[in-house]
């Protein structure tokens, strides 16, 4: 029983629409008609066309590469929704943009994941459905609520059906954490998946760029998992892989990620890894007019962001989801 009587429907803006489309198929709902445009000077220009007074409205947009024109885009389509008088405004997120600059890590750092969720609440969004949010915290700077599913359930479905539960291949498998900030994730995906966790050691010297200094564990001779929440230039997954196979004498590595970003030059390394597999959720669409790697294939969030909007709009709880 759907306590509140609205329609829902749901919308896309141009970072994904496809993931959009087929969120709405499982729905078993026609993806809301909207017409989102440039102007000559890059200015967005959004006009929405059907009516949503009264309705339920769900905005599927990545904030990713062009990071500013997806946000814009996002908050754009907002305010029309607000202005048009929706009963209600969720921004689905699947990737959040500005996620990693969640605190000052040195003086005179703007804290710019707690910017965009003030300009997310004032454009007049009522709610946020996102994913893995790089620092948990992010959902305290929003004073909406914030649910943040996990795509490692995802992965731990396709790894316990590669190598098989019970298989001898578990027993010389292990999870391993790319860098310590990730091992909270990583040792959850280990739980499920009932492996061993080991961690890569490593210093950033800037940004998208890091050093291997240890490796905690004993990998040697092991089937590696890597997690991680993202993969932007490759560089540290890359570096990990590498320090694994030259310095732990692991065996063979495969490698997943919520979010692939994949900034150049994401794919010459990935490529030239020792990683036999990179497995990605299709948060974030692969890089428009790069060359398909075999390495890298896709699972889909369809299924589960259309249940989480499913029962965001009934009025059930969605906590059963994040298992």
């Amino acid at each position: 029983m759907i306590s509140h009587g609205k329609e829902v429907k749901v919308f896309s803006g141009n970072s994904n629409p496809a993931l959009a489309e087929s969120i709405c198929n499982h729905l078993y709902k026609p993806l809301g008609k909207a017409d989102i445009k440039r102007f000559a000077d890059g200015e967005c220009s959004v006009s929405i066309l059907e009516p949503v007074r009264g309705a339920d409205v769900f905005i599927v947009q990545s904030t990713c590469k062009p990071v500013n024109d997806n946000l814009m885009e996002l908050l754009v389509m907002i305010d029309a929704m607000h202005r048009a008088s929706a009963g209600r405004i969720t921004a689905v997120i699947p990737y959040f943009g500005y996620a990693r600059q969640d605190r000052k890590a040195k003086s005179r750092d703007p804290i710019s994941a707690k910017l965009v969720a003030n300009i997310i609440e004032a454009a007049g969004a009522d709610r946020v459905l996102t994913m893995d949010l790089h620092a948990n915290q992010i959902q305290g700077f929003f004073d909406i609520p914030v649910d943040n599913m996990r795509g490692a359930p995802l992965f731990a479905d396709y790894y316990l059906q590669k190598f098989g539960k019970g298989n001898p291949d578990v027993m010389v498998t292990m999870v391993v954490s790319p860098d310590v900030g990730s091992v909270s994730r990583a040792r959850a995906f280990a739980q499920k998946l009932n492996m061993p966790l080991a961690i890569v050691d490593k210093r950033r010297q800037k940004a998208n760029s890091s050093e291997v200094m240890n490796i905690i564990g004993n990998v040697e001779g092991k089937t590696v998992i890597l997690l991680d929440d993202m993969v932007d230039t490759a560089g540290s997954l890359c570096g990990a892989a590498k320090a694994l196979i030259e310095v732990g004498g692991a065996k063979e590595i495969y490698a997943c990620a919520t979010h692939g970003v994949l900034s150049r030059p994401a794919l010459e390394r990935i490529e030239e890894s020792p990683i036999k597999e990179l497995k990605l959720c299709d948060t974030i669409p692969y890089p428009v007019g790069e060359p398909r790697l075999e390495k890298i294939n896709y699972v889909s969030v369809d299924r589960l962001f259309a249940e989480a909007i499913r029962r965001i709009y009934e009025e059930v709880s969605i906590s059963p989801l994040f298992e």
